[in-house]
């Protein structure tokens, strides 16, 4: 049986740094994640989409996880670690290795992409995984990549199997969907944002809080946002979300994480700014302008 676990405030789905050698920087993935917490943010992510997890090797992902479990554990906070894959069994067999580590809180699971399975063929699949699984679920629906649309009720219906405890929502904007799971939420069931650019509208309609990799940069600010629309605060709320959202436009300017790691790079946070082919290093011109939208976001921010 799953442990009990109830995500809640803003996670840092942390890249994976690389040095001059290509090969992972772990003294810089730890300083990442402190640096994350120090922010405010709630807990980390490891081996999550902006980790570039499938360019990593078996090798590389366990080393990754044992530097954030190991933050993790010194901090008190909790760790949710990506597994999983489009085949049941081999999600299943993913997910048995993290049983040894105590500070994952939880596994990050995307809908299985490609094939198309059916709506019920996503229940059962989860259902199957929850059954298994020794840490909560959290389904990462992120249908413009998977190529499977999920609706209110069949998010509903995942929300019902036990040790499924939230979803990763990233559908690509707000829409009726949306309206509907998060005005008729089940008790117990977290909608994360997972659309950077759409999390304070998400945040303002009831959402439990996000995963995001633009909270690489100004967490304090994404944290801030939560506590505002947690609070009840709308005004700021409502200004601190429409800058972070034109940062978060500009973080992905081009292919997620390109453009965070050039930024950190550009901030001596990370030893190179590079990323693993496919895909290619963020331009200079999109780094430059995150780099100034960030700055401002920074201003206007201890302006009040």
């Amino acid at each position: 049986m799953a442990q009990d676990f109830t995500p809640h405030g803003i996670y840092v789905p942390l890249i994976t740094p690389f040095g001059p050698d290509g090969r992972p920087d772990l003294d810089a993935l730890e300083a990442l994640a402190h640096s994350a917490l120090d922010g405010g943010a709630a807990g980390l992510v490891a081996l999550g989409t902006t980790g570039e997890v499938g360019a990593l090797d078996p090798e590389e992902r366990a080393a990754v996880v044992d530097t954030c479990a190991r933050v993790c554990r010194l901090r008190g906070a909790p760790l949710v670690v990506g597994a999983g894959s489009g085949a049941t069994a081999q999600a299943a067999r993913d997910l048995a290795g993290l049983a040894r580590r105590p500070e994952v809180r939880a596994a990050l699971v995307i809908v299985p992409a490609f094939v198309r399975p059916s709506p019920a063929g996503v229940v059962a699949h989860f259902t199957a995984l929850a059954a298994e699984s020794a840490v909560p679920l959290i389904v990462y629906h992120i249908p413009y990549r998977t190529g499977r649309p999920l609706d209110a009720d069949t998010l509903r219906a995942l929300a019902a199997v036990p040790g499924v405890v939230g979803v990763k929502y990233a559908v690509g904007g707000v829409d009726q969907d949306t309206v509907a799971l998060l005005g008729d939420l089940p008790d117990g069931f977290a909608v994360l944002a997972g659309d950077d650019v759409f999390t304070s509208p998400l945040l303002a309609l009831g959402a439990a809080g996000g995963i995001l990799a633009s909270a690489h940069l100004a967490t304090d600010r994404f944290t801030a946002l939560f506590d505002a629309w947690h609070g009840g605060d709308t005004a700021r709320a409502r200004a601190l979300g429409h800058r972070l959202a034109r940062l978060s436009a500009l973080l992905f300017a081009e292919p997620n994480p390109a453009v965070v790691k050039g930024v950190l790079h550009a901030q001596g946070r990370i030893p190179t700014p590079d990323v693993r082919l496919p895909l290619l290093p963020a331009s200079e011109e999109s780094v430059t302008a995150a780099l100034k939208e960030l700055a401002a976001v920074t201003a206007a921010d201890a302006a009040g």
